[in-house]
Order: C-alpha cells, then sequence, then structure tokens
C-alpha cells in the first residue's frame, strides 16, 4: 500500500478512537440518511420553492444544482474506482450503496446545498453541516478524508459555478 493510503487509514482510525460512541454517532448516522441520495438536501429545495413563491424558480435551479453536484460525483466515483475503506484497524459503522469512495457523494451534495440555499436564505449556518457531514463519514468509516474534501470541494465547485444568483448579484 501507498504512504497516502496508509496515512488516510491512521487518519480514519484516529478520528474513530477520539469520537466517543452515543450522541456523535447517532448523529453521523442521522446526518447519513439525511445527506444519502441528497435526498434531505432535496427536499429542503423543494420545501423553499412551496414556501417562497417570488423566488421558485431560484429555489428550484438551486436545487438542481444539488442533484447535479450529486451527479457528478456519482460519476466521478464510477471514473476513480477507489474502494471504501477495508482496513482491518477501521469499523464499518454503516452501509453505502455502493463499493465506490471517491468523492464523497454526501460531501458533495452538502456542499452544493450550504452554497446555493445559504445564499436564498441569507444565512450561513447551513455552512456549518460541510464539516459535520465530512466528519460523519469518516466517523462511520465509510470514506477517508480526501473523500469528503474532494467531494466537498466538488460541491462547493458546483455552487458558486452553476447555482442561482440572488437578484441583483454580479456575475
Amino acid at each position: 500500500m501507498s504512504l497516502l493510503h496508509d496515512l488516510e487509514v491512521a487518519a480514519v482510525v484516529r478520528v474513530q478512537r477520539h469520537v466517543p460512541a452515543g450522541a456523535a454517532r447517532r448523529g453521523s448516522h442521522v446526518l447519513g440518511r439525511i445527506g444519502e441520495h441528497a435526498i434531505g438536501w432535496i427536499a429542503l429545495g423543494l420545501l423553499g420553492a412551496t414556501a417562497d413563491p417570488p423566488r421558485r424558480r431560484e429555489w428550484l435551479e438551486a436545487t438542481a444544482t444539488v442533484v447535479g453536484a450529486h451527479a457528478v460525483s456519482v460519476v466521478l466515483k464510477r471514473v476513480v474506482r477507489r474502494r471504501r475503506p477495508r482496513a482491518p484497524e477501521i469499523r464499518v459503522l454503516d452501509t453505502a450503496p455502493s463499493a465506490w469512495s471517491f468523492p464523497s457523494s454526501h460531501a458533495a451534495s452538502t456542499a452544493a446545498a450550504a452554497v446555493v440555499y445559504s445564499r436564498l436564505l441569507g444565512h450561513r449556518w447551513l455552512w456549518a453541516l460541510v464539516p459535520a457531514m465530512m466528519a460523519s463519514r469518516v466517523v462511520l468509516g465509510v470514506h477517508y478524508p480526501s473523500d469528503v474534501a474532494a467531494g466537498s470541494a466538488v460541491g462547493v465547485a458546483m455552487g458558486r459555478w452553476l447555482g442561482p444568483r440572488p437578484v441583483g448579484a454580479r456575475t
């Protein structure tokens, strides 16, 4: 194995040792369900489109951007074909829909949602969910740190380049 792989395995093991069983792991499972196939972020976008009729189009464009970020990450997984963590010292605490881990689709859709929905809401609190989602995937042993970093980068890029601009914003 490579030095990078060994460092990533060590990082996952270190995170898992320092995260106590209980609330943190339950929270990681909850975030995992919210991020699975971007369903929680899609629901948030559709709720925004329903609750904010004057900006329905912007909410739907934002939701499409989140779906796009998820889709791009899925395509990249199939191109890169990096296997999920399988080292004996890593505890895999959740299931995943595929064997491929790079980049993290959970991180991609969460970062895209943070970018586009924060613009629409005028609040940055959604950004706090990005590192929480990233950490949760490592805590659960289903991703390496570079998987979640790359996924977040995909999501931020998609959100910044393709997401809707609030009315009056510079392009």
